[in-house]
């Protein structure tokens, strides 16, 4: 494996080529990177000044591709992207939350229960080959609390905020508060300008 090596990291591992880091940006480690075989040529591009802390994982099927925008910190993200996951910017993502836009899984009993018996054996079972992954994507300014599950396709607008350890199977819209298994909205948040902006001002 090619890459980058990170000053001090307890892993021997690198950040992948096809990574690519903004300026200011924070890795802690290259175990995130683990589980990374995308073969994009910018397979994971993090924004400038993004952070990216222990614990997190970004494991990536061969057509991959991971955006995290400018100033959002990931605290302990469990990633399964086989096609696109988008976060924006100024994003809040906390410790235990998994963010997947494919189940891996074959939707059909009789295939599941193969697969897992053949884990269970100890067999050599390759992950299925990805059947319908939906891209994810998490708007900006948007905080997720921890064991959070993100699932396929859903879209999280801007602003919005996820309840700890809730379960996402559908579209947040922007500036709400969700939480729930499944997540359900339980409230809107007033938007509001920056702390310049017309609001503020007498």
């Amino acid at each position: 494996m090619t890459g980058r090596a990170i000053p001090g990291d307890w892993h021997p591992g690198y950040i992948p080529d096809n990574a690519i880091v903004g300026d200011g940006a924070y890795v802690q480690t290259s175990w995130s990177f683990h589980l990374s075989r995308s073969r994009r040529d910018q397979a994971i591009m993090l924004g400038e000044n993004s952070s990216i802390y222990m614990g997190c994982m970004f494991d990536m099927g061969i057509d991959a591709v991971l955006n995290v925008g400018a100033y959002s910190l990931l605290n302990g993200l469990w990633l399964i992207c086989d096609r696109r996951v988008t976060i924006g910017t100024h994003c809040l993502v906390s410790w235990n939350v998994v963010v997947m836009d494919n189940f891996r899984a074959p939707e059909d009993i009789p295939s599941r229960r193969r697969m897992l018996e053949a884990f269970a054996a100890g067999r050599n079972h390759p992950l299925p080959v990805p059947v319908n992954p939906r891209p994810v994507v998490i708007g900006n300014n948007v905080w997720i609390g921890f064991d959070c599950c993100i699932l396929p396709g859903v879209r999280i607008g801007d602003g919005s905020i996820i309840g700890a350890r809730s379960v996402v199977d559908g579209d947040i819209p922007p500036y709400c508060i969700a939480a729930g298994n499944p997540a359900r909205i339980i409230r809107f948040l007033q938007e509001k300008e920056d702390t310049l902006g017309r609001h503020n001002q007498t």
